[in-house]
C-alpha cells in the first residue's frame, strides 16, 4: 500500500523564480505561500480580469503591512459582487460592502470607531472608478479634507463593466462604451470630459496619492506598504484593464496595462502633500497605437479607414502626460 502524503499547492505569483534569488526582506508578497490571500480563489471574475488581480495584490501588500490587523470597505460593483454572491465569500479578512457612493464614508466611520476603542487596526476603502469618479466622488473628497486615516484604492476599469459598460468619467477620449457609440463625426467618448482623480487628490494636498498598474508588482506593493506606514487620507489608483469592456484577449491584461504605462496615456508617480516626489520612468515611450490596436473598444479608430486625426489627438494626450508627470529621463 502506498503511503498517502498531502500536496499543498499554491498559486505563484510575478517573478517568483527571481524573488529566491532575493533577500526575504526584497521579495514580494505574492511570493510567498505565507501570504493572506486575502481574496481567495472560487471567486466570480472573468478569466483575465484585472480587477481581481489588483485587489489581490494590493490587500495582501498592506495586509502584511499590519501584520493583518486591517478592515476594507467595499463600494458595490464588479469586486463585490463576483467576490461575494450571497451567501458566499471569497474575502478572508473583516470585509464590510458599503453603498455604491459611500465607501470612504463607511471607511472613515470604522477608522473613528477603532480609534474611540484604543485598537490599532488600519483601513482601506476600496471601489471601481464608478464608485469613485462618480457616485462616490462627494464623500471621497469629504475623506481627504477632513484628512481621514484611511487608505482608499480605486481600481480603475475605466467603466461600469459589471451593468453592461458604460460610460463613466474615467472612460478615455474615443473609447467605445454602450453608452458612448462607435458612430457619428466624433465616435465614441468625447474629449474633454471626464476627471482624473489622482491630479484631484494631490489638489487636497493630503500625504499621500500614488498611481499603478497590474503590471508591475512590485511598484504597486511598494506603493501600498509606504501607504501603510503614514497616517492620514492616502489614495492609490491603480490601473486594472477589463477583458470584457476592453475587448481584449484575457491572456493580454498584464500586456495591455504595461502598454498603457509604457505609452504614456496612464502615468505612474507618486505624491505627497501635493507635490510628486516619483516618477516610474519610461525610458522610450511607445506609439499610443500600440496600445489602442489590441483593444476593441478602439477598433473603429483603425477601419475601415484609419482615423489619424483623432490618434494623434490621443497621442498628444500621452505627450502631456510625460511632461506633466515627468515620465521620461529628459523631463526628470
Amino acid at each position: 500500500m502506498v503511503a498517502f502524503q498531502p500536496v499543498k499547492f499554491y498559486q505563484t505569483g510575478t517573478f517568483t523564480v527571481g524573488n529566491r534569488l532575493l533577500e526575504l526582506g526584497q521579495r514580494s508578497v505574492q511570493s510567498s505561500d505565507k501570504r493572506f490571500n486575502s481574496i481567495n480563489s472560487g471567486h466570480r471574475a472573468c478569466q483575465g480580469c484585472g480587477e481581481a488581480l489588483g485587489a489581490r495584490y494590493a490587500i495582501d501588500a498592506a495586509m502584511e503591512a499590519t501584520s493583518g490587523q486591517m478592515v476594507a470597505a467595499n463600494a458595490t460593483g464588479c469586486l463585490e459582487v463576483f467576490s461575494t454572491p450571497y451567501p458566499e465569500t471569497s474575502w478572508q479578512m473583516p470585509w464590510i460592502h458599503s453603498l455604491f457612493g459611500n465607501t470612504a464614508a463607511v471607511a472613515t466611520g470604522i477608522a473613528a470607531a477603532m480609534k474611540a476603542k484604543g485598537k490599532a487596526v488600519r483601513v482601506v476603502a476600496q471601489g471601481g472608478d464608478g464608485g469613485t469618479t462618480d457616485i462616490g466622488f462627494g464623500c471621497l473628497s469629504g475623506m481627504f479634507e477632513r484628512n481621514d486615516d484611511v487608505l482608499y484604492i480605486c481600481y480603475d476599469n475605466q467603466g461600469y463593466m459589471n451593468t453592461g459598460v458604460q460610460r463613466s468619467s474615467a472612460t478615455p477620449p474615443a473609447a467605445r462604451t454602450s453608452t458612448t457609440a462607435a458612430m457619428g463625426m466624433e465616435p465614441g467618448n468625447v474629449f474633454g470630459q471626464g476627471k482624473f482623480v489622482p491630479a484631484i487628490a494631490m489638489a487636497h494636498e493630503i500625504p499621500y496619492v500614488a498611481t499603478a498598474t497590474v503590471a508591475d508588482l512590485r511598484d504597486l506593493e511598494t506603493k501600498v506598504r509606504r501607504a501603510m506606514e503614514i497616517r492620514g487620507a492616502r489614495y492609490i489608483h491603480i490601473l486594472v484593464p477589463c477583458p470584457l469592456g476592453w475587448g481584449t484577449a484575457s491572456h493580454d491584461t498584464i500586456r495591455i496595462a504595461r502598454l498603457a504605462k509604457e505609452t504614456g496615456l496612464f502615468p505612474v508617480f507618486e505624491a505627497e502633500g501635493g507635490e510628486i516626489i516619483a516618477s516610474l520612468n519610461i525610458r522610450k515611450p511607445l506609439p499610443v497605437e500600440d496600445y489602442l490596436r489590441p483593444q476593441k473598444r478602439y477598433a473603429h479608430l483603425f477601419s475601415p479607414q484609419p482615423r489619424t486625426e483623432v490618434i494623434a489627438r490621443l497621442q498628444a494626450l500621452a505627450d502631456r502626460n510625460i511632461r506633466r508627470y515627468r515620465l521620461t529621463e529628459e523631463v526628470q
